[in-house]
């Protein structure tokens, strides 16, 4: 465990936690500053630390508040960065910027992994991972996520990463970078809201001690990368792959047709599906997301000892 930095605050009550050796989750805010409409998005941050807690674990969402990015928002916190029209996202690379503009963010995948290893959590849970993007050969348009798990030991709780993405690339990006990926009973890589990619894994774990095993071989080793746990959403509340395929398929070609590209990808092809789909995906993204929070709880319970 680093040391955090001085620009760094962590919350009271996730810093006694961690001095206390109890378990904490780490929770994106991304998801709600971006990902959700509002009042739900404030009703899912909320929601998703009652959760949290109910296990018997301290949660602690992140975010950039003020410029300071801080490991455990409190609930004013939240509702400010799910309230706030001019809340930015941030990746790991973007923290210098908030912090010297004094913005407020929500922290991707790779600014919350950073930030809650530095702050000394061991777990994380997120909704969706960021990966390779299609065209990437000619783009070379690829998440900060990746690259950021290679270099920081947190274990992430993952449905897969989002379907609108290359996912044959992006695990062999993850091969490429040394990240072990394990299915959580399964021998299938998800898809965010549907549970089969068509993609094999080679590697699965069958409960929350399996998971904290894995991150201690990680740790005896040595090693810097994250571990992947792709967790995914019950096939029986799974979208319809059906509907899902016709869904992208049609947002892609309307993003082509547009002349969307780059970053504005995703967030086009996300609104796309929603209603495309008449909200179920959205529906859907939910039940994921809070899946993904409670096999992270107990896989924090489980490491914590």
């Amino acid at each position: 465990m680093q040391a955090p930095a001085p620009g760094i605050r962590i919350g009271d009550e996730v810093r006694d936690a961690l001095a206390a050796g109890r378990p904490v989750l780490a929770l994106e805010s991304t998801i709600l500053t971006h990902g959700l409409p509002s009042p739900r998005n404030l009703e899912v941050g909320l929601a998703s630390e009652v959760q949290v807690r109910e296990l018997g674990v301290t949660p602690a969402t992140i975010g950039v508040v003020d410029g300071t990015p801080v490991v455990g928002l409190s609930p004013a916190e939240i509702e400010r960065l799910c309230t706030s029209e001019t809340v930015v996202k941030a990746s790991l690379r973007d923290l210098p910027i908030a912090r010297a503009k004094r913005l407020d963010a929500g922290t991707t995948v790779a600014a919350t992994a950073w930030l809650a290893h530095r702050a000394g959590i061991r777990v994380m849970s997120t909704g969706g991972l960021g990966g390779v993007h299609r065209g990437a050969s000619e783009t070379f348009d690829e998440s900060a996520d990746l690259g950021t798990l290679a270099t920081t030991p947190i274990t992430l709780v993952s449905a897969g990463v989002k379907s609108i993405l290359d996912i044959g690339a992006t695990l062999e990006r993850l091969e490429t970078l040394n990240i072990p990926v394990v299915g959580y009973r399964t021998d299938r890589f998800p898809a965010f809201t549907v549970t089969d990619s068509g993609f094999a894994l080679d590697y699965r774990v069958e409960s929350p001690s399996d998971a904290a095993a894995l991150a201690l071989a990680r740790d005896e080793l040595g090693l810097p990368q994250a571990v992947l746990v792709a967790n995914p959403v019950d096939a029986a509340k799974q979208l319809d792959p059906e509907l899902h395929d016709r869904a992208l398929a049609e947002g892609l070609a309307a993003a082509s047709a547009q002349g969307i590209t780059g970053h504005d990808t995703t967030p086009f092809l996300l609104d796309h599906v929603q209603r495309a789909t008449g909200g179920a995906s959205l529906e859907v993204n939910l039940e994921v997301y809070r899946g993904n929070v409670a096999l992270g709880a107990e896989i924090a319970r489980a490491v914590a000892g």
